[in-house]
C-alpha cells in the first residue's frame, strides 16, 4: 500500500494543543500517526499520548512510525465514540488535550482493498472496522429502497441529485449487483448531469454520494455527537479539545456542541481555522478542512 498521509493543519494543530512535558493528550483519530508523533516531540521528555483508531491496520502503522517514543505511546483498537471506557480501562490522569482528526485518512483512500475512494478499483466496503459486522457500502447500495437509498445520499451527501442517482442505480443493479467502486462511480457519474469535472472544473459526480455511503457504513455522525460530550468531559480543567473535520454535516455539529456547552467550555476559534494556501497546494486534501478549539473551564471554587 502507497502511504500518502499528511497531516493536515498540523501546526495550528500544535498550537491549539500547547503540548508540553508531563501532559497527557488523546488523538482520537490516530491514523497513520502524523499529529502524534508531532504532539510526542512537542511534549518531550515525558508526555504521553494515547492512540486510539477503529482501523487495525492504521495502529499497525501508527505503531511503527512511533516505536521510538517507547512507553509514552499508548495504542487502542476502539471507535473514539467510547473515549470514556478507553479512558477508564488505561488509568491515565484527566488528559490536557484531545484531538479528533474526523473522516477518511489519505492511507484509506489510497489502498482500494478498502473500498473508499473511486479513483482506484476495489470492493465496495467503506468500513473503518471490518470486524464490528456493519453492513458494508455494497449491501447498502444492492439492498436500500429506491427512496431509502435516495434519503441517504441527500442527507449525508448533501447530494441533490440524490433522487436521480437512486432511480438509476436502482435500475441497474435489478440487471447486476454492484460490487466494486469503479462499477458505483460510473453508473453515478452517468446520473449526474453536467460533464465538467472531466476539465477540472468540478468534483467527481460519486464524491457526495460515496461520502454519504461511508457516513452510513460507520454511523459517522452519530458517532461524533456521542463522543463530543464524552471528550470534553474527560479533560482536565483548562485542557483544550481540538476537531478537524471535512464537511459542512461534521463541522455543524461540532460548532453546535461547542456553542452549547458554554458552562464547561470556552470556545478559542470563533471561526473554525483552515489551511493556509500553500498547505492547500501542497496538499489538495486538505482544502476543505476545518479545525475548531474549546478549552474546559476551571471548576467552580478550582485554583486553577
Amino acid at each position: 500500500m502507497r502511504l500518502s498521509h499528511v497531516a493536515v493543519l498540523l501546526t495550528e494543530v500544535l498550537e491549539a494543543l500547547r503540548p508540553a512535558s508531563g501532559g497527557i493528550y488523546v488523538d482520537g483519530t490516530i491514523g497513520a500517526g502524523g499529529h502524534a508523533e508531532a504532539i510526542l516531540e512537542a511534549s518531550s521528555p515525558d508526555g504521553v499520548l494515547l492512540g486510539v483508531d477503529a482501523d487495525s491496520s492504521a495502529l499497525a502503522i501508527a505503531a511503527a512510525r512511533l516505536a521510538r517514543f517507547g512507553p509514552r505511546l499508548r495504542l487502542v483498537q476502539q471507535n473514539y465514540r467510547d473515549i470514556d471506557a478507553v479512558l477508564a480501562q488505561t488509568h491515565l490522569p484527566p488528559p490536557s488535550g484531545v484531538l479528533l482528526d474526523l473522516g477518511v485518512s489519505s492511507m484509506q483512500l489510497d489502498h482500494a482493498a478498502r473500498g473508499f475512494s473511486f479513483q482506484a478499483d476495489g470492493p465496495l466496503d467503506m468500513r473503518m472496522d471490518p470486524t464490528q459486522g456493519r453492513p458494508t457500502a455494497a449491501q447498502l447500495v444492492n439492498a436500500l429502497p429506491e427512496r431509502e437509498l435516495a434519503d441517504l445520499i441527500y442527507r449525508f451527501g448533501e447530494e441533490r441529485h440524490s433522487r436521480r442517482i437512486a432511480r438509476v442505480v436502482v435500475e441497474r443493479r435489478a440487471r447486476a449487483r454492484f460490487e466494486t467502486t469503479g462499477d458505483l462511480a460510473r453508473v453515478v457519474a452517468g446520473a449526474v448531469p453536467g460533464p465538467g469535472w472531466r476539465t477540472g472544473r468540478g468534483i467527481h459526480p460519486a464524491t457526495r454520494t460515496f461520502q454519504a455511503l461511508r457516513i452510513a457504513v460507520n454511523d459517522e455522525l452519530a458517532g461524533l455527537e456521542e463522543a463530543l460530550p464524552k471528550a470534553a468531559a474527560a479533560l482536565a480543567p483548562g485542557g483544550r479539545l481540538a476537531v478537524i473535520s471535512f464537511h459542512s454535516l461534521e463541522d455543524r455539529i461540532v460548532k453546535q456542541f461547542m456553542r452549547g456547552a458554554g458552562n464547561s467550555l470556552r470556545i478559542l476559534t470563533k471561526k473554525p481555522l483552515v489551511p493556509s494556501s500553500d498547505e492547500q497546494r501542497a496538499n489538495p486534501r486538505s482544502r476543505s478542512a476545518k479545525l475548531r478549539v474549546a478549552e474546559k473551564l476551571a471548576l467552580a471554587g478550582s485554583s486553577y
